[in-house]
């Protein structure tokens, strides 16, 4: 479909306070899967307090990189594989394959993390979990018009509420980390390096970014007199998100400096997070983390399928076609895949280094995209801001993804 009808068929819709936030909460909690949870918990267990300034340049990135491509994805009212096709043809057959990987990775390790979830409140069979866990995201997501933004909203809830609880009782040092945000040295340590690229790809890396854009397209919100809405769902579900692992941070500080043994502990511990609540609040704070991770897994299964499969039905129609299909497919070949595979946590670490190495390239092209009139047209201009930022970001990503490199073949040994 070309750019032109694209935008006039979405002009017509109305932006509703529900599908803004459905989109917003889609994202937030796309990024708060299983990964998102482990690579947060062990790096903290590692770094301690001189993580804190890695979690915010996360943050920040994560807030530059997403408003940058949502912005450009909904103005031009087209996918970001046909943006970037239109601005160089097979450009987006190449992002599409890099992104449907990536997303193909953490859904595996989504599926896994349901399943652990399930293990630390019932005790049950991992394998069952998993299997359990692509049922689930096959429902949600068969009566996704009625429920799939409604589920994404309570589960963000559900997340927000159980790692607070945990980050009050564990006292974390809060003065501490607030200090260390200003040793601007660190960032120099190559592992630290590693840590930041693994966090912006859990967080906005692969397809996590451009889950909530095309939620809007779909739901027929596109167009520059729109932009504002699109805007503020982006810094919701940025802000959601953020405040989530600011506190899952905190909470794991905290456990750590309960005794000088649990940074161990939860380093080696093969489900890091689950180990973190219940090192800080006993069998209740690993139920807890039970229903966390169970909320984070299942959203994260539904997100990675729908927006996955989005990057790829506009390559071929019969893709399109069979959208429905393609994406209950996937869904159970990620399920198939965790039952024959296993361990999830540290497949989980290798996707989120992944899928940051792809946030250069994605966010690179939607920045030369905001200034392409043929794409955004004539009456948007792309904000100056915006664009330095992102190209900041993009810097940094590429530079942090490059250095990072030695470590991430060494998560394959």
């Amino acid at each position: 479909m070309s750019k032109g009808s694209n935008t006039l068929n979405q002009q017509t819709a109305k932006p509703s306070r529900s599908v803004l936030f459905g989109a917003a909460f889609l994202m937030a909690t796309s990024a708060i899967g299983p990964g998102f949870l482990t690579q947060t918990s062990k790096f903290t267990a590692q770094f301690g307090t001189a993580l804190s300034l890695v979690i915010v340049l996360a943050i920040i990135m994560d807030i530059t990189a997403q408003m940058n491509i949502w912005s450009v994805v909904s103005v031009s009212g087209m996918r970001a594989q046909d943006v970037a096709n239109k601005l160089l043809p097979g450009l987006g057959v190449v992002i599409a394959i890099l992104v449907a990987i990536g997303g193909l990775a953490f859904n595996v390790g989504n599926v896994g993390g349901v399943a652990l979830g399930f293990n630390a409140m019932f005790g049950l069979n991992e394998k069952i979990g998993a299997v359990i866990a692509g049922c689930l995201g096959i429902i949600i997501f068969v009566n996704k018009k009625t429920i799939m933004d409604k589920v994404a909203t309570v589960l963000a809830a559900v997340i927000l509420l159980t790692v607070a609880t945990v980050a009050v009782i564990s006292k974390p040092p809060v003065g501490e980390a607030v200090s260390s945000l200003a040793q601007l040295g660190n960032l120099g340590n190559k592992d630290l390096l590693l840590a930041l690229t693994t966090l912006l790809g859990g967080s906005c890396g692969g397809y996590i970014a451009f889950s909530g854009a095309h939620r809007l397209l779909d739901a027929g919100i596109s167009g520059p007199e729109n932009i504002s809405h699109v805007r503020r769902s982006v810094l919701q579900g940025c802000g959601t998100s953020g405040l989530v692992r600011i506190l899952l941070f905190l909470a794991v500080l905290g456990t750590c400096a309960m005794a000088s043994g649990n940074a161990a502990t939860i380093i080696a511990a093969g489900n890091p997070a689950a180990e973190a609540f219940r090192l800080a609040a006993g069998n209740i704070g690993y139920r807890l983390f039970g229903l966390c991770l169970f909320s984070a897994g299942v959203s994260s299964v539904v997100g990675a399928a729908y927006t996955s499969v989005s990057f790829l039905k506009t390559l071929h129609p019969f893709i399109a076609k069979y959208e429905r299909q393609f994406v209950i497919g996937f869904i159970t070949f990620s399920t198939v895949m965790m039952v024959v595979l296993g361990n999830a946590a540290a497949l989980l670490i290798i996707a989120g280094a992944f899928n940051g190495l792809i946030l250069p390239v994605t966010l690179g092209v939607m920045l030369i995209a905001g200034h392409n009139k043929r794409i955004v047209g004539e009456s948007y201009h792309h904000p100056l801001w915006m664009t330095v930022l992102g190209a900041v970001v993009t810097l940094v990503a590429l530079y942090a993804g490059i250095k990072a490199v030695p470590g991430i073949m060494q998560l394959f040994q």
